[in-house]
């Protein structure tokens, strides 16, 4: 069985902390790095539902696509709800291990994963990154339909694709727009839509997608908008990692386990759809 240090030598060659961004939190949380690890369990997020899944699996290791403390701490006291995670982790001796940014942009990245969910193929990164000589890395991707949809039938995709949320997809434009070049995105992305307009792209995918953003996006041209959950735009990374560590534990003949979390970690939990009123114009179809 490999040590701890080196399933995360492995993970830290897939995705580079180098390639995070400043502010982000990447890498190892917590973990013995002389510990064997035999299960790694992937998930989104670090939350108990997560940690509580991994000591009933016998996981040893936990990688996952948002830190635990993205912003600081000064504390891992276990009354607070991230410090009962820690705790959890240590007395059961499982590591954590966080890809954030740097997963976002890697060859293959977060995007890649969002982007085979929906059966598009790609043509290249949406934000290449200037120093991939082969520009392959960088953030989103710019992807095509192997047949030109409405824009109605390319939301369907995405909700009948994409893991199921509360939130399922909401689209800004012309439901009968024709959809031949799509942008996705994994996570928040709306500080990408001047990249998207200058991609020629005819639709975007993402998440998190706010009023005024959106709004004057609209305005601006008649890029379509695909707003699914922050959750479900990323999980699919997340069976593309675990495939990832298996080719590296096949080829150092490490027999590791991994194992995909399907627990859904999304924070929205009920949708109740709006009811026309008729005394309000322009109520969704």
């Amino acid at each position: 069985m490999p040590r701890l240090s080196e399933v995360i030598a492995a993970l830290d060659a897939l995705w580079p902390p180098s390639r995070a961004e400043q502010w982000d939190a990447v890498g190892t949380v917590c973990g013995d790095p002389d510990a064997e690890v035999t299960r790694v369990l992937f998930a989104v997020d670090p939350v108990q539902e997560i940690a509580d899944e991994a000591v009933d699996l016998g996981a040893d290791l936990i990688v996952t696509h948002h830190p635990l403390y993205l912003r600081g701490t000064t504390t891992v006291e276990a009354g607070t709800f991230k410090g009962r995670v820690v705790h959890t982790l240590i007395k059961n001796d499982i590591a954590l291990h966080v890809a954030h940014t740097n997963a976002d942009t890697a060859d293959p990245g977060v995007s890649d994963a969002l982007a085979g969910a929906l059966d598009l193929r790609i043509t290249g990164p949406l934000v290449p990154d200037p120093t991939d000589p082969e520009g392959r890395r960088g953030l989103g991707r710019i992807c095509e339909l192997d047949r030109p949809e409405t824009l109605r039938e390319f939301a369907a995709r995405c909700a009948a694709w994409l893991p199921p949320t509360a939130q399922g997809i909401r689209v800004a434009g012309d439901p009968d727009a024709m959809i031949r070049r799509v942008a996705v995105s994994g996570g928040s992305g709306d500080s990408l839509f001047a990249e998207v307009r200058a991609a020629g792209v005819d639709a975007f995918v993402t998440a998190d997608l706010r009023h005024h953003p959106v709004s004057e996006a609209r305005e601006q041209s008649p890029l379509a908008l695909v707003d699914a959950a922050h959750w479900a735009t990323e999980w699919p990374w997340c069976e593309q990692a675990a495939a990832q560590l298996d080719a590296i534990s096949e080829r150092h003949g490490w027999g590791l386990r991994t194992h995909v979390s399907r627990t859904v970690t999304d924070p929205w939990t009920v949708h109740a759809p709006s009811v026309p009123s008729p005394s309000i114009s322009g109520a969704p179809n």
